[in-house]
């Protein structure tokens, strides 16, 4: 009796997967402040892709746009004076995030969701709120690990290589839409505790029935 021929199962090619994002807008009935970011992933091959653990770097790519005067007088905290800027000017990290993306063949949508702060301390959030007008250019990196019917239908896994990476210029009204549906004509600051205490002081002294008066008397804006 002859024996039986076997052939052997290699473990199939690594899928190439690609990103962009395809859109940004407010998230709105969300508990704080958040922008959802639609990303689109495609298996360039069109194999089958089970799940992918997906790390996201989203970055702010500031050398990347002009700058209007008062967008320059308030970034002057952040790159110093603008004819500094050549070597000061430079991208600030805004948030690094793990998404699971679910079963798809060809290509999927999934989303993002970043939430924003209005604490002026942190850098990505004083440069957004510097901006009036135009797009904020971001870049987006990629790593993690993709799950993917091999031969056979095998699970396999490969790491996705860090050349990965998508660019998108989000329009400056995404932000301020975002901030003003929770904190619509206001804005933060963070002061240490004996100068909150001092103002807290002046306004009960001065009987004023707001913050925005005290710091208007203060100012030289208001009453005496």
């Amino acid at each position: 009796m002859e024996a039986a021929s076997h052939t052997a199962v290699g473990p199939g090619p690594v899928p190439e997967l690609g990103f962009a994002v395809l859109g940004a807008s407010a998230l709105e009935h969300s508990a704080v402040p958040t922008i959802r970011f639609d990303l689109g992933l495609e298996s360039l091959a069109g194999q089958e892709i089970r799940s992918v653990m997906l790390n996201v770097q989203l970055q702010i790519a500031a050398r990347r746009r002009p700058y209007e005067p008062a967008a320059q007088r308030r970034l002057v905290e952040l790159f110093g004076t603008p004819e500094r800027w050549g070597s000061t000017l430079s991208t600030l990290p805004w948030l690094r995030t793990t998404v699971a993306v679910p079963p798809f063949t060809g290509s999927v949508a999934i989303a993002l969701d970043v939430p924003c702060t209005y604490d002026l301390e942190v850098k990505a959030s004083r440069y957004l709120n510097a901006l009036e007008e135009g797009t904020v250019p971001l870049e987006l990196l990629f790593s993690g690990s993709v799950f993917y019917a091999g031969a056979g239908g095998a699970l396999q896994t490969a790491m996705i290589g860090w050349d990965k990476e998508a660019a998108f210029d989000m329009p400056v009204g995404v932000w301020r839409e975002t901030m003003d549906q929770h904190f619509r004509g206001t804005a933060w600051l963070r002061i240490g505790r004996e100068t909150y205490d001092r103002l807290n002081d002046r306004r009960s002294r001065s009987q004023h029935s707001s913050w925005d008066e005290t710091l208007d008397e203060l100012l030289g804006e208001g009453p005496g």
